[in-house]
């Protein structure tokens, strides 16, 4: 059996295990991996639109009607001015930005209250799209659905990491 000064030295001299992900969860890593690529299809579609809009092209779709190109031509597809496809590729810009800094606390609630923010946005995109103009975009609800899939993902990662230490732990005396 250890003394008690065998004991204290011990625990000096091994830092505390890091936090592990929860059992069956994605690892850090493999969360942020994931995130990353999401954001990057998001970016991608975004960019497509914006490249649309001030190209003055028809934009593609499958539908016979083409609604995407009804939607994108719509009363609700600019704010103040700015086209929504626009406004995406700044957001979907944020969200890629927050996942490639360093890992911190202000990153995961950066990307948080973008994706958030983008979520709230598409609910009310998607409402408009739906109820008033009553047609769908694929390339607007892809979008939506990239969202959504970003806002669950940065909560899960927000809520379960602990704040990471300003300071080493004290050791005890």
């Amino acid at each position: 059996m250890a003394s008690r000064a065998e004991q204290k030295a011990a625990a000096r001299s091994y830092p505390a295990d890091p936090p592990q992900p929860p059992q069956g969860g994605l690892s850090p890593r493999a969360l942020r991996n994931t995130m990353r690529v999401l954001a990057l299809l998001g970016l991608g579609i975004a960019t497509y639109l914006t490249i649309v809009h001030y190209g003055g092209f028809t934009v593609l779709c499958t539908s016979k009607n083409n609604a995407c190109a009804q939607v994108q031509a719509s009363i609700y597809s600019h704010i103040a001015g700015v086209p929504v496809a626009l406004l995406g590729l700044i957001g979907y810009l944020g969200i890629v930005f927050t996942l490639f800094i360093p890992e911190s606390e202000a990153a995961r609630l950066g990307t948080l209250a973008i994706a958030l923010f983008g979520f709230g946005f598409s609910l009310y995109l998607t409402y408009r799209e739906v109820f008033t103009l009553q047609e769908i975009c694929e390339w607007c609800v892809t979008s939506a659905g990239l969202m959504t899939a970003l806002f669950g993902l940065s909560a899960y990662r927000y809520l379960r990491s602990s704040p990471l230490p300003s300071q080493p732990p004290v050791s005890p005396r």
